[in-house]
């Protein structure tokens, strides 16, 4: 049995919401993992397609009420908390009224992309480390999962690199084929800083697309997983372009897809 603390940010998880894939495999794995010894914890944003009532969530008045600065706005994080039928699984929802209260998730009523969908990856990035440091909660392994949760591994290697809650976690980045066109506008690497953070270190999200998040979860991350999927050849140009200084691992969905994880998470651990 393995007593690791799993640490598990993605952008859904069924029952709650499933657009995507995602949202099974993350509600797959974690209860294996904690069926195998693991101490769990998972955060999703609490899009406004979740039904409150029907789902059970309640808010974490302890955990409420810091501010999480997206450049130079500060928003106020809400977190919300509700259980996994027949599972002993917590899910945290990290909320906020500006961000999460729309009735889609990364689109609107007529198929555009938010321009603010940026904006609402950072403020989830920071506001699942900064709860999980509320928490006093240490994950020896930061599971990050699609590109809304792909400055997570940044913010450990800098920010949050001496803090005892987090400085001796490691941190996985899977990549999913969730590729968007939409190009942001704004100072994208201004919003995205924090402490110990300097320009040269945010170069990838110059190019403001879906590749300048995912590239910047593959250059921080202590390790990269690609789902078993189809990729286009703009996401394989990425794959080989860290294949040389990154351990890129492709896990097949099979019988032996949870031995796997449980043996990675082991092995990054250790």
């Amino acid at each position: 049995m393995s007593k690791l603390r799993i640490l598990y940010a993605a952008t859904e998880i069924d029952p709650f919401l499933q657009t995507t894939k995602v949202a099974e495999f993350l509600r797959m794995l974690p209860q294996a993992m904690q069926e195998r010894g693991m101490e769990v914890r998972i955060f999703v944003p609490r899009f406004g397609l979740i039904n409150e009532r029907k789902n059970r969530l309640h808010e974490v008045v302890r955990l409420s009420g810091i501010n999480i600065a997206v450049g130079e706005e500060e928003k106020p994080l809400i977190i919300k908390v509700a259980s996994i039928p027949n599972a002993k699984l917590q899910v945290y929802f990290i909320d906020n009224e500006d961000y999460f209260h729309r009735k889609s998730v990364l689109v609107d009523k007529d198929n555009k992309f938010y321009p603010d969908n940026d904006e609402r990856a950072i403020f989830f990035c920071k506001g699942v480390l900064e709860t999980v440091k509320k928490l006093g909660w240490a994950p020896d392994i930061v599971h990050c999962n699609d590109w809304m949760t792909s400055l997570i591994p940044l913010y450990l290697k800098s920010t949050y690199k001496n803090d005892p809650i987090f400085k001796t976690s490691k941190s996985v980045f899977s990549v999913y084929n969730s590729e968007f066109t939409h190009k942001f506008e704004g100072d994208l690497l201004e919003k995205a800083k924090m402490l110990d953070i300097e320009d040269e270190m945010l170069a990838n999200l110059r190019a403001g697309d879906f590749g300048a998040f995912i590239k910047m979860g593959m250059q921080y991350a202590d390790m990269v997983i690609k789902s078993n999927e189809d990729f286009s050849d703009n996401l394989n140009a990425m794959f080989q372009e860290y294949n040389n200084t990154k351990q890129i691992n492709t896990i097949s969905s099979d019988e032996n897809t949870l031995d796997s994880y449980f043996n990675l998470y082991n092995e990054l651990a250790n």
